[in-house]
């Protein structure tokens, strides 16, 4: 990627666009982690969060990716086999974190773009005894949106915990932790909270924390029950990463003000406007020019548009950036076939048509050149 490009305006699939308001409040002096100033900005954090969570369940706090929290969901899981939904390069890396920390998996796989279908799942529960069902709720990689919802309702059926991975959902798709009955949900900050990379989240449920303490290899930095124990006592178990957690609070005061449900909205407002742009693409520039995930399961927060042959990904983006937008390539199976748009965080209706303008003009350039 060129120099222009890396520093246009992001609508990557992460991380995304961070505010000026956001950043600048990582800047205010350090305060004591174990102190009582610390303890009043940890329960704020914690009022905010519940509501991005639609929680009533403690929020823990990690300074790790995403990742970190994928591992920890595993880890404090209860013992005994794992079932993975794969449809995606980051479902595929919740199966392999659970190989990883010595689970026993059987994966079920939908090709990149779709999702494991709900009967199939059903049939997997219903054929072995599963301690954990681990599945990604907005896949960054494909753009394919699952029904956690219904997946976790399967799960409960046969006594099996719900570990979703929802890092581009939360702040941008609709999801209901308690209402739902999901047994581990996490996040991460650099997707659609529009915050800088480095914290991570996690909500579990009391089914889940009833058997932490049972969990064969809990380790020490991702060991839930100490978040839980620290959390009790509005703190962190380790050294928070404060400058990020003071861009949190200013974050979630401004989430706060716009409502979670319309952040949801214009979310939605938002992957529907690239919707009908993508889906005109065929006829406008070139019939291989679509969306990959289907009507009825792709993801608000981000989108996958697949290529022609004779177009890399690569030039694609590099071409956009020179228009003043990053977007991404693909990744993992359809790396090189499809490129990416994050429609997520603080952006707007307005500034994604502005994005897929130049998308559609570098789309019509490097087309015609060949």
């Amino acid at each position: 990627m060129n120099d222009q490009a890396a520093t246009g305006t992001f609508f990557l699939p992460g991380p995304t666009q961070v505010r000026p308001a956001v950043l600048a409040a990582m800047q205010q002096p350090m305060i004591a982690h174990r102190g009582a100033r610390f303890e009043e900005l940890f329960d704020r954090l914690q009022h905010g969060m519940r509501d991005m969570f639609r929680t009533g369940r403690p929020v823990f706090v990690g300074a790790c990716s995403g990742t970190g929290m994928m591992e920890a969901a595993v880890r404090g899981a209860r013992p005994g086999r794992v079932l993975s939904l794969v449809n995606g390069s980051f479902s595929e890396r919740f199966a392999r974190i659970a190989r990883a920390c010595g689970r026993e998996v059987d994966v079920l796989e939908a090709r990149p773009g779709a999702t494991v279908q709900l009967d199939t799942v059903s049939e997997a529960l219903g054929r072995r005894r599963y301690s954990a069902l681990t599945v990604v709720h907005s896949e960054t990689s494909s753009g394919a949106l699952t029904d956690v919802r219904s997946v976790g309702a399967l799960a409960r059926e046969h006594g099996v915990l719900s570990l979703v991975d929802s890092v581009s959902g939360i702040g941008g798709a609709a999801l209901e932790c308690d209402a739902w009955g999901l047994d581990l949900v996490l996040t991460a900050s650099q997707k659609a909270l529009a915050l800088p990379a480095g914290l991570a989240f996690a909500v579990a449920s009391e089914v889940y924390m009833a058997h932490v303490a049972s969990a064969p290899s809990r380790g020490i930095y991702l060991d839930l029950e100490m978040f839980a124990d620290a959390a009790r006592h509005d703190q962190t178990p380790f050294t928070p990463a404060l400058s990020l957690l003071f861009a949190l609070e200013r974050q979630l005061a401004d989430i706060a003000a716009e409502g979670v449900t319309a952040r949801w909205a214009r979310h939605e407002a938002m992957a529907n406007v690239t919707w009908k742009w993508a889906e005109g693409l065929a006829d406008a520039i070139h019939p291989a020019l679509g969306l990959l995930a289907p009507v009825g399961g792709r993801s608000p927060t981000v989108s996958a548009i697949t290529l022609p042959a004779t177009l890399s990904s690569d030039a694609l983006v590099d071409a956009v950036g020179d228009r003043g937008f990053v977007v991404g390539t693909g990744n993992g199976a359809t790396r090189d076939s499809t490129f990416r748009i994050g429609h997520m965080g603080d952006h707007t209706v307005p500034g994604l048509e502005r994005c897929l303008e130049a998308c559609s003009d570098a789309l019509s350039e490097l087309i015609r050149l060949r």
